[in-house]
């Protein structure tokens, strides 16, 4: 395993290992935001995601239809040569990714993150303005039970933030469009959680 500091968070790459990745429009989160400090990374991750599925400031460009299809697109273009893709869900602003990566995935989310940025304001006609966030979060599938439970709970997302009342009436996510887990050899039976 290597790990890789970049800015304020750890984030570690294990070559052909499923990776859960999360980013945000920039300013979609409140400056305030403050845990427990007893609180786990898994328990901050979704403290986090609550505060962006029920955003009541900031920007949710990614809410439009075309901004989101823009984000879906660059997600499919980057698969089979970037990444084997398993579950994403474009949010109004922020986006789930369960990928298993070919190339570093700090280039591959570089990559990403540069073009849509680019796409994204050239579509609502802004300039010289951050588009996302600069950090990322990432997290290492540990086995096959968690794969399943990360990739559910990608696609169910919207349905949690009662956008839809099924995961496959919301446009914007893999569900019922693809399944593709990776091989159960890939995936360590490990028990370990963090």
């Amino acid at each position: 395993m290597s790990t890789v500091h970049r800015r304020r968070l750890p984030h570690y790459e294990v070559a052909g290992r499923p990776i859960f990745l999360t980013w945000n429009l920039d300013g979609s989160l409140p400056d305030n935001r403050r845990f427990p400090s007893a609180t786990n990374s898994g328990a901050a991750f979704v403290a986090m995601d609550r505060l962006l599925d029920n955003a009541r400031s900031g920007p949710t460009y990614l809410r439009q239809p075309e901004m989101a299809k823009m984000m879906v697109e660059a997600i499919w273009y980057r698969e089979n040569r970037h990444y084997e893709l398993h579950a994403y869900v474009v949010m109004a602003n922020h986006v789930h990714l369960l990928i298993t990566p070919h190339v570093d995935v700090g280039k591959l989310m570089q990559s990403l993150k540069r073009f849509t940025a680019r796409e994204g304001n050239r579509i609502l006609g802004l300039t010289g303005q951050a588009f996302w966030q600069d950090e990322s979060y990432d997290r290492l599938v540990r086995d096959e039970t968690e794969f399943h439970r990360i990739a559910q709970y990608i696609e169910m997302n919207p349905v949690g933030a009662g956008l839809v009342a099924t995961p496959e009436a919301f446009p914007w996510s893999s569900a019922g469009r693809i399944y593709n887990p990776p091989q159960v050899a890939n995936l360590p039976h490990m028990g370990v959680s963090s």
